[in-house]
């Protein structure tokens, strides 16, 4: 046992004595080191540093590396570039590829829960992106930042959603919703100097209530029916209308064409009867036998093989030629007992 265990003497280790002049230089050094780790800090890129002097503003920091007085100064670091958002209504559980999400219950899912304008109940659920503008106001200008702005968030929301009615929030307003939101939320902020720039608000979800949602549902069909036989109605009213249209313009101007033509022609008529009425004033008997054979001669033509027999005329003479001798058939008529046939006299 003694063999194992041996005793020994710690009265004949003594401690080497260190100058105090040594002493005071390594605990100086210390300090110095250790002012200088904390003098010297870094911005990154996302971001800027505002700086503090026993609690005063002095100073922004853009990125890079900087320095500050130990213990005098404080730096706190404000994400300019990145983009923030608040959920309503829901929380995003993991965020990734596919991302998930998880609803509220109780009090935090009341939140979701808004009264339109036609005294209707709707689940909105909706998403506010924003950016820091002013690293200063963004800190100092209002106390609880981020809750004050998750309330004027809200109010806003259910101000809009209460001037709608139920319909337009569902379906065919929400970016109108969204639209003016943004527009109002980012009034808000500028009065009160948050120094935060809206990016835009999102509409995640906007469904009724679930013990009314089957008779929504079946609401919604029926008005995705009308609305379907309305476009059909105006689909057909937009192919037919303007063929009938169409239509009646080609028979007005038709009928405008006809009249014109009638009324053209009339004149015509009635100027070449003037006509016609003159020269027989002058000469009588003239005028009568030129219309006589005029006339004659327009029809014969289209009369064919045919016979005629002349007033007192004591035998049938068949008229050859009708087509070449039409002045001679003619001449034949006019002469009264004389008869021109093929030379037959």
């Amino acid at each position: 046992m003694d063999d194992q265990f041996r005793v020994v003497d710690v009265s004949k280790f003594k401690i080497p004595k260190i100058p105090w002049r040594t002493a005071a230089a390594g605990v100086a050094a210390l300090f110095v080191l250790v002012g200088l780790l904390g003098a010297v800090y870094q911005i990154e890129p996302e971001e800027v540093g505002v700086v503090l002097r026993f609690g005063k503003y002095v100073r922004t920091t853009e990125p890079g590396l900087h320095f500050k007085v130990p213990v005098v100064e404080e730096m706190l670091r404000v994400p300019v570039q990145r983009q923030l958002k608040q959920e309503f209504g829901f929380r995003t559980t993991a965020a990734g590829v596919r991302t998930e999400y998880a609803g509220l219950t109780g009090q935090l899912g009341e939140e979701s829960i808004m009264l339109t304008g036609d005294l209707n109940v709707a689940v909105v659920e909706w998403i506010v992106q924003y950016r820091v503008s002013d690293p200063y106001e963004y800190l100092f200008r209002v106390r609880n930042l981020e809750d004050t702005f998750r309330a004027m968030t809200e109010a806003v929301m259910r101000e809009t959603v209460g001037d709608r009615t139920v319909t337009e929030v569902v379906t065919v307003g929400r970016q109108e919703v969204e639209a003016a939101v943004k527009a109002r939320l980012q009034a808000m902020t500028d009065q009160y100097q948050m120094g935060i720039a809206i990016d835009q608000v999102v509409l995640q979800d906007v469904n009724p209530p679930d013990p009314v949602k089957p008779s929504w549902d079946e609401v919604s069909q029926a008005q995705q029916q009308r609305d379907r036989l309305i476009n059909e109605a105006l689909a057909e009213y937009n192919a037919v209308i303007p063929r009938a249209r169409g239509e009646a313009e080609q028979t007005i101007l038709q009928a405008e064409g006809y009249a014109l033509d009638r009324v053209n022609r009339a004149q015509g008529e009635a100027s070449r009867f003037s006509a016609v009425e003159a020269a027989y004033r002058l000469a009588p008997t003239v005028t009568r036998q030129r219309l006589y054979l005029e006339t004659m001669q327009r029809i014969l033509p289209a009369v064919g093989r045919k016979v005629f027999v002349a007033d007192g005329a004591t035998g049938v003479v068949p008229l050859l030629s009708l087509d070449s001798g039409a002045r001679a058939a003619t001449t034949a008529l006019t002469g009264g007992t004389q008869q021109t046939a093929g030379g037959g006299q």
